[in-house]
């Protein structure tokens, strides 16, 4: 199926204005000079954990415990990121390392 150059722009247009109010929305509704909600506190300080928690729990979502290929690239990888980042406590080198190693052992090894 074929665009038309005025659907292009309809949807371009659209992609726009919602990435604008999804960014500019919470500096109108919650300007610095008045207090914020406790609830929104309380999701400011729990949603990340809660986003991290599903993502790890999409990814491990399809492991196969049938055979070691099926799970040691992720169990080697899960067991190198949490090392790094209890040692150097940084997430990008812990993130980018496991993602590395993972990647090498599912090419390379298994």
């Amino acid at each position: 199926m074929t665009l038309s150059p005025i659907q292009i722009l309809v949807i371009i247009a659209a992609v726009a204005l919602g990435t604008m109010i999804t960014r500019f929305l919470p500096f109108f509704l919650f300007p610095d000079n008045k207090k914020r909600p406790t609830f929104v506190i309380y999701l400011g300080k729990v949603l990340p954990y809660a986003v991290i928690g599903l993502l790890v729990v999409y990814c491990l979502r399809e492991i196969s415990f049938s055979s070691p290929a099926g799970w040691l690239p992720e169990g080697i990888a899960i067991l190198c990121i949490a090392i790094l980042h209890f040692w150097r406590e940084n997430v990008l080198l812990s993130i980018g390392v496991g993602t590395a190693v993972y990647m090498l052992l599912v090419q390379y090894v298994f």
